[in-house]
């Protein structure tokens, strides 16, 4: 016994060197990094809380006191609510707290690149505090979730504009037959994947024998999009590429299809209920990953000049000169004194609060965790059509970059 706890505490110790060992070595560069790896952390907690929780959970009594005790699956997605919640919590506070750092000189930059010691503490207590709090302020933080899974797909879709109009660019800019027709290939790839996706969701959307208009809507609509980011693209006036258009295409029937499989499964236009295991491990496996790296792709892009996270006085956003010119000294000391940001930290901890939001829902299959009765409420309609709009309002931006500046020429896009 003796020697089973001198052999504990030596496991403990080690493990407190290893973390402070890996804490000290982030450095400013690789702070952003750092962020990402505890979102991943929390993912991955979640996960391993649905399936891990469930029997824990239904003997506290704050939580189960139902008259009669719900389902497993109420508990597996009350566990995963409660860590993102503790998540949320967690990059809300560091954005409120962020707002307004302008120059490296602000004591709040420290915080933002150090004390991950003190960080991580926080981030456990935080989510450990969200196991006793009330039913009902996990119900409306489930309804609110999916509003913010709904701005957090806008974000990625700003995101997906930001690397496609890149990718666009670093190819066209080699000026060489093959990487054209490796532009022309990639963007064929795209249109015939969302052409056939499309014909797959017609096929398990709208049966025969069934009134399925407002499927056959949602997907009509998507495909007519379609049609019309290409001739935007092409026009003379534009002279956009067809890249852009193809991938966005193709991120717009996907949203279809996500919106489309998250109507109830006793709707008779809902073909997936016959196979819907398959299929939603499929769609959760596919969100989390696009989660993830936008996440990370966000974090790594934080500071370019093309991205929504350089701030005004950044470097890289046109920052001006000194008006009145200064001695080298007392320039180096002025600019060691005043050296601004290159990135908004308080918008890039939103990011992650929203993304909290976003993968919560992709765990819990957009469920609503608690309700009066105790019961799991199924994916619904709210669901749907927040999925379905933030197609519609990806459709809108992509066209909006296209045509600003036609419309704008004095402005800088």
């Amino acid at each position: 016994m003796w020697a089973a706890s001198c052999l504990a505490s030596c496991c403990a110790a080690c493990a407190c060197d290893a973390c402070r060992t890996v804490v000290s070595g982030i450095s400013r560069r690789s702070a952003r990094i750092a962020y990402c790896g505890l979102f991943a952390l929390s993912l991955i907690l979640s996960w391993i809380l649905r399936e891990v929780a469930a029997p824990l959970m239904e003997k506290l009594p704050w939580i189960n006191h139902f008259h009669k005790t719900p389902d497993r699956e109420w508990f597996e997605t009350d566990a995963v609510l409660r860590v993102s919640l503790g998540n949320f919590m967690f990059f809300t506070i560091l954005s409120v707290f962020m707002v307004g750092v302008k120059t490296q000189r602000d004591p709040r930059d420290a915080v933002h690149h150090g004390g991950w010691m003190m960080k991580i503490i926080c981030w456990f207590i935080l989510v450990i505090l969200m196991f006793f709090v009330p039913n009902e302020i996990i119900s409306f933080y489930e309804s609110v979730s999916k509003f913010g899974a709904g701005l957090f797909l806008l974000v990625q879709v700003v995101l997906l504009l930001d690397f496609v109009h890149g990718w666009n660019e670093k190819w066209v800019g080699y000026d060489e037959q093959f990487w054209y027709v490796a532009l022309l290939v990639v963007s064929l790839v795209c249109y015939l994947a969302t052409f056939g996706f499309s014909g797959v969701l017609f096929h398990w959307f709208t049966p025969s024998g069934h009134d399925c208009g407002l499927n056959t809507f949602f997907i009509v609509m998507t495909l007519i999009l379609v049609v019309l980011f290409a001739i935007v693209a092409l026009h003379p006036a534009v002279g956009g590429s067809i890249l852009p258009a193809s991938v966005i295409s193709l991120y717009c029937m996907y949203l279809c299809y996500s919106g489309l499989a998250s109507e109830p499964r006793d709707y008779e236009c809902n073909g997936l209920h016959n196979h819907s295991k398959a299929i939603s491990t499929g769609s959760l496996t596919l969100g989390l990953v696009t989660t993830v790296l936008s996440v990370v792709y966000s974090a790594v892009r934080a500071g370019s000049s093309t991205t929504l996270l350089s701030p005004p006085s950044s470097p890289r956003a046109g920052a001006g000169k000194p008006l009145l010119p200064m001695d080298k000294v007392d320039e180096h000391e002025e600019k060691e004194k005043n050296k601004p940001v290159t990135y908004s930290y308080a918008f890039f901890h939103i990011i992650f609060s929203l993304a909290s939001m976003y993968s919560a829902m992709l765990l819990t299959g957009w469920s609503t965790s608690v309700g009066e009765s105790g019961k799991l409420v199924d994916v619904g309609w709210p669901s749907v059509w927040v999925r379905i709009i933030t197609g519609w309002a990806t459709a809108g931006l992509y066209i909006w970059s296209l045509l600003a500046p036609i419309l704008f020429p004095e402005r800088e896009f």
